[in-house]
């Protein structure tokens, strides 16, 4: 009987014991974090002034109190990380910032050349989208560009796309709903909308503007503007979109 009850005893302090183990487990953890923090601000704090001697003498006391190659290699990485990080927010800001600058540039052209209810301008983080009625470069139907569109891509757009040369062009077709009418050359708004775009790409490489800088594709009614239920709705749905965006080199 009682070596029953020493051994129960026994197995409920062992049990104690490890709920104590996992209980304080956490300490480690946290005076891991607890050491990369206090490598972290010893970084920032040597890096506020740029002078060598402080910058290595930091480094070089961090790695004497660690002990551990490893321990300083997390660190390290942890430090660059966030360098990476905070560089890539900065060019993003400054990216965004030289695009509205552009967007103003552009939309004073177009007010000037007297076509802002003909082509919409929209900014949206670093874009520039350029909007035009379908009715506008295409006969109904057709895939082709009319003469009027033509003329508007030739004395508009095309001036505009030469003086802002650091752009990329993405050129988007969209329609309404209705699909192409029995007898069409199309099969799909996917076909059509896709071959406006194209039409509209290869007048403005015929024009002189770069390839590399062109891109052309076709969303159906994929991404109206307002919902397909009226034949107004549906005219402003029918477009050619028309996207600038600077793209960063990476060296």
């Amino acid at each position: 009987m009682l070596d029953s009850q020493y051994l129960l005893d026994e197995d409920t302090l062992n049990s104690v014991n490890e709920d104590e183990e996992d209980v304080n487990a956490w300490i480690i953890t946290f005076a891991d974090i607890s050491m990369l923090l206090l490598v972290f601000f010893i970084l920032l704090f040597s890096m506020s002034e740029i002078r060598e001697d402080m910058f290595t003498d930091s480094f070089t006391s961090v790695r004497k109190a660690l002990g551990n190659d490893e321990e300083f290699s997390m660190a390290s990485r942890l430090q660059t990380d966030e360098a990476v990080l905070l560089e890539t927010m900065r060019l993003q800001r400054e990216l965004i910032e030289a695009q509205r600058t552009v967007y103003a540039e552009i939309t004073t052209y177009i007010n000037t050349r007297g076509v802002e209810g003909i082509v919409g301008a929209v900014f949206d983080q670093g874009k520039i989208t350029l909007s035009v009625d379908a009715e506008v470069l295409f006969a109904p139907g057709q895939a082709e560009l009319s003469s009027e569109g033509r003329e508007l891509i030739l004395t508009t757009l095309k001036d505009i796309f030469i003086q802002q040369n650091d752009q990329h062009i993405l050129i988007q077709g969209h329609t309404d709903s209705d699909p192409p009418p029995e007898g069409s050359p199309f099969r799909d708004n996917w076909e059509l909308s896709t071959l406006r775009a194209v039409s509209a790409l290869r007048v403005l490489m015929e024009e002189g503007i770069e390839p590399v800088r062109l891109a052309a594709t076709g969303f159906a009614d994929m991404h109206p503007i307002q919902p397909n239920t009226t034949e107004e709705n549906k005219a402003i749905n029918r477009r050619v979109d028309f996207v600038l965006e600077k793209v960063v080199e990476q060296d």
